[in-house]
Parts: structure tokens; C-alpha cells; sequence
């Protein structure tokens, strides 16, 4: 009986210890040579999106938006779905068939 009743106070076994997440040190402004790398590698992308301009990059998503906002502006790169979530952009070809 007195096994039985201590069976209540050994520990819960955990069954995961957390995952432990890289923190990232993402840039919010641009430096020269990443600004000129933007300049000449973005527009050359197929599928241009704020994710993969942040992975290739090191800059941070607000900034990988204003930036892509007024790359498109200018008509260097063409919106395909721009949506609350996500911002698919591709490269500008229609200045070639004109």
C-alpha cells in the first residue's frame, strides 16, 4: 500500500526538452554593397518574394517589403499575387516583347 501511494510523488517525465531556435541577426538597413547586390540580383529572380530577398540578404522582412514596393514601383520586377499574407513578385520580361 505505501508503494502504491508514493507511486503519486516521483516527477512527470518530459517528453521533449524545447527546441532551442537560432536567434537572427537580420539587418534593418541597407549597406552599399547589399544595396547594390539587391539592385543587380533581384530583378534577375524568377520568384521574388520577402522571404527568399531575407534569406539571401540578411535584411529584415519590413525592409525586404518597402524595398520590393518600390522596385515595383519603378517597373524593374512585376506583382503576381500580392495579398495580406504573402507578396509574390517576378521578373519584369514584358519590356522585351515591346
Amino acid at each position: 500500500m505505501a508503494a502504491a501511494m508514493a507511486g503519486g510523488k516521483s516527477k512527470k517525465k518530459k517528453w521533449n526538452k524545447g527546441k532551442a531556435r537560432d536567434k537572427v541577426d537580420n539587418r534593418v538597413l541597407f549597406s552599399k554593397e547589399q544595396w547594390d547586390r539587391f539592385n543587380s540580383e533581384v530583378p534577375k529572380m524568377k520568384l521574388i518574394t520577402v522571404s527568399t530577398i531575407v534569406e539571401k540578404l540578411k535584411i529584415s522582412g519590413g525592409l525586404a517589403r518597402r524595398a520590393l514596393n518600390e522596385m515595383a514601383a519603378e517597373g524593374k520586377i512585376r506583382a503576381v499575387c500580392v495579398s495580406r499574407a504573402q507578396r509574390i513578385y517576378t521578373r519584369n520580361i514584358a519590356d522585351d516583347e515591346k
